[in-house]
């Protein structure tokens, strides 16, 4: 199933899976993809679907609707495509077709981890799980973004940046903590050794 991927600044806010056969995007709270932004318009695009094809329309939209870089009014998307509406990009995932987005792969003890495939890492960190069924197993961060925990309980969103590596609450109502202090849906920087909890499953980031 298609879906949308929204990000800013490189930390993943929110995915949002394409059912209907209209969805709508902007500013106001009645669209399906809601983004709060003053670059968006009230009603910025829609995504209409045929078939298993995508289409991408500018809905005459003040800053205008871009794919790849490129300004657009319609133009069917492809798996793997960027929409940049202001300073959020979009990527478009199309689970039919073969992509750089891997399954999801759930470790034991109910902590999730996924994301996008990266190029080379930049030093090497990992997740070491300490708690629960799958205490002792280390998650090797490979990914651009790496995603953890219960998708409705809280998942957070482990981002590697160019000065290293950082964590924000990507959704959920249980806030995880890092050593002990909440994380909001600002990045903090994370060192090594830092204790993450997150659903009830704590975790240590480890960087060599």
């Amino acid at each position: 199933m298609p879906k949308m991927i929204v990000s800013i600044d490189g930390v993943v806010i929110k995915e949002v899976q394409l059912t209907k056969d209209r969805t709508t995007l902007g500013r106001r709270p009645y669209n399906d993809i809601v983004i709060d932004n003053l670059a968006v318009s009230g009603e910025h695009a829609v995504l209409q679907m045929s078939g298993a094809d995508v289409f991408l329309e500018d809905l005459n939209s003040t800053n205008g609707t871009y794919v790849n870089g490129k300004a657009i009014k319609k133009q069917q998307l492809q798996n793997g495509d960027t929409v940049e509406i202001g300073k959020y990009k979009i990527k478009f995932v199309h689970d039919g077709a073969s992509d750089n987005y891997e399954k999801t792969m759930v470790i034991q003890g109910g902590a999730v981890v996924g994301g996008a495939e990266s190029p080379a890492p930049v030093g090497n960190a990992a997740i070491k799980v300490m708690s629960g069924a799958a205490a002792g197993r280390e998650v090797p961060l490979v990914k651009v973004v790496t995603t953890i925990g219960k998708p409705g309980v809280a998942v957070a969103a482990i981002t590697r940046r160019p000065q290293g590596y950082v964590v924000a609450l990507v959704e959920g109502a249980t806030k995880p903590t890092v050593n002990g202090n909440p994380i909001g849906t600002d990045a903090i920087q994370l060192r090594h050794g830092d204790l993450i909890e997150l659903a009830g499953t704590q975790m240590q980031f480890i960087q060599s």
